[in-house]
C-alpha cells in the first residue's frame, strides 16, 4: 500500500532569517527523508495547488489576510518576536494551506495522506500570527473536509506545544473535536485540562521527562474519550515532531516508533474514516525526518 505525500516547492520560500529554528531546511529534510529508497514503494508524490483566498477565508478574516499579504509584498517584517515574514512568506503560507487541503482530498480518495506543510499552523489564531505560524493549516484542512462532506472531524495534535490557535478556532463548534497532548507549562501557556470548549476539547497537559509509555498511553486515552459516543468522518493529525526526545524546543521523551504506534492506533480507532497527517513543528532536522518517515510508513502500512 502507498500513501500520498502532498507537497509544494513554495513552502521552502518562507525565510524568517539566519538562526531561526523554523527554517526552510525543515521541509527539505522531511522531503529528503521521505524520498529515501526504502520508502519508494510506500509513497506516492502529489504536488499541491496553493490555496485560494476564499478557501482560507473560511478560517481567517479578509482583513488579516490583507495584512499578511501586504507585509510580504513590502519585503517582510516581524509579526511578533518569533514570527517573521519574508518577501515570499505569503506565497509559502498559501502553498502550505493548499498542501493541507490537497492532503485531505488525497486522503479521502485513498484512506491516508500526509501534507508537508510549512510554515506550520497550529498557533495561528483567526486574526493573529504567532509561534512561527501564519495560517492555521489544519483548521483550513478541516473546513475543506467539511465542504467535501466529512461533517465530523477529529484533530489530534501531538506537537510538544499546545495548538492554541486550533483550539480557539474550533472550541465553539461541536462538529470538530480537538485532542492535544503537549508539554505544560510551556509555550504558549494554554491547554489546561479544564479547557473543554463545548465539550469538544480534550487537552492532555504533561510535564517533560516522563516515560515514553506514559505519553503514548495518555494521548490514546484522550482520543478514546473524544470518540466515546461520537464518530469521526475524518481524522487530521497535527504532526509535530518536536515531541521527540532531543528536540531543542521540547522536553518529551518519545521516539519515532511511538509516532508510528500512534498512527496505527489512530487508524484502527476511526476506521474506515481517512487519516491525514499535517506537518507542524520539529526543529532537529534528523529527528524531524525520522519522525515523518515513521508516521508516513505507518500511514502506508
Amino acid at each position: 500500500m502507498t500513501t500520498p505525500v502532498v507537497w509544494h516547492a513554495a513552502c521552502r520560500l518562507h525565510d524568517p532569517g539566519p538562526g531561526h529554528p523554523e527554517r526552510p531546511a525543515r521541509v527539505e529534510a522531511v522531503l529528503a527523508g521521505l524520498r529515501a529508497p526504502d520508502l519508494g514503494s510506500a509513497v506516492e508524490w502529489c504536488e499541491a495547488t496553493p490555496a485560494a483566498r476564499t478557501d482560507v477565508e473560511r478560517v481567517h478574516p479578509a482583513g488579516y489576510l490583507d495584512v499578511l499579504e501586504r507585509m510580504a509584498r513590502g519585503g517582510g517584517g516581524a509579526l511578533d518576536a518569533g514570527t517573521i515574514m519574508s518577501s515570499r512568506s505569503w506565497d509559502a503560507a498559501l502553498a502550505a494551506a493548499g498542501v493541507a487541503m490537497g492532503a485531505v482530498e488525497r486522503g479521502i480518495e485513498r484512506g491516508t495522506a500526509f501534507g508537508a506543510t510549512r510554515p506550520p499552523g497550529h498557533h495561528a489564531l483567526a486574526a493573529r500570527a504567532m509561534g512561527f505560524c501564519l495560517l492555521n493549516n489544519v483548521v483550513v484542512a478541516a473546513r475543506h473536509a467539511q465542504q467535501l462532506g466529512k461533517a465530523r472531524v477529529l484533530i489530534v495534535d501531538w506537537d510538544v506545544h499546545h495548538g492554541n490557535g486550533t483550539q480557539a478556532l474550533v472550541e465553539s463548534d461541536p462538529s470538530i473535536r480537538y485532542v492535544s497532548m503537549h508539554q505544560y507549562p510551556w509555550y504558549p501557556g494554554t491547554g489546561a485540562e479544564d479547557e473543554r470548549g463545548v465539550g469538544n476539547v480534550f487537552n492532555v497537559p504533561r510535564p517533560p521527562g516522563l516515560a515514553r509509555e506514559t505519553y503514548v498511553r495518555d494521548l490514546l486515552g484522550a482520543v478514546d474519550a473524544a470518540l466515546d459516543g461520537w464518530r469521526a468522518d475524518l481524522l487530521l493529525v497535527s504532526a509535530g515532531f518536536d515531541s521527540l526526545a532531543g528536540d531543542p524546543l521540547g522536553g518529551f521523551t518519545l521516539d519515532p516508533e511511538d509516532m508510528a504506534r500512534w498512527t496505527t492506533a489512530l487508524r484502527e480507532r476511526v476506521a474506515p474514516a481517512p487519516v491525514v497527517g499535517v506537518l507542524e513543528g520539529g526543529y532537529d532536522l534528523d529527528l524531524l525526518a525520522a519522525g515523518a518517515r515513521a508516521h508516513v510508513r505507518a500511514l502506508a502500512s
